[in-house]
């Protein structure tokens, strides 16, 4: 498993315009019991993490304003995946969010859990 690959694929279904594309995404990345974890939310199996990320692309990304970005500071082993990724404007300028993300793989390098913190 190539852990780049991995977190472009991720970072990718935030940006997704194609519901249904992104939740055949979530399908691939996710274990079937898999969950994300926000200090505020928490989303448990595939249905509920499309929920989540249906938030947040209708909030940030679907109005033209956001797309998010994985920073260049991927690593992983273990079973493990940490990166930062970044919220910045789609017309440039400063950034707007940064988040630290890290996952438990399962056996198939699939997110068992994906814990997602707020830095700035």
């Amino acid at each position: 498993m190539n852990a780049n690959e991995f977190v472009a694929r991720y970072i990718a279904i935030w940006n997704e315009p194609d519901e249904a594309l992104r939740k055949s995404l979530i399908a691939q990345l996710w274990a079937d019991d898999g969950a994300h974890f926000t200090p505020t939310t928490e989303a448990r199996g595939h249905e509920a993490i499309a929920a989540r990320i249906a938030r947040a692309f209708e909030r940030f990304v679907q109005p033209g304003e956001f797309r998010f970005r994985a920073l260049d500071n991927i690593d992983a082993h273990h079973g493990t995946i940490k990166f930062n990724w970044a919220m910045e404007p789609v017309s440039g300028g400063m950034v707007q969010a940064v988040g630290f993300d890290f996952f438990v793989l399962d056996e198939c390098d699939r997110i068992r859990a994906d814990y997602q913190f707020i830095e700035r």
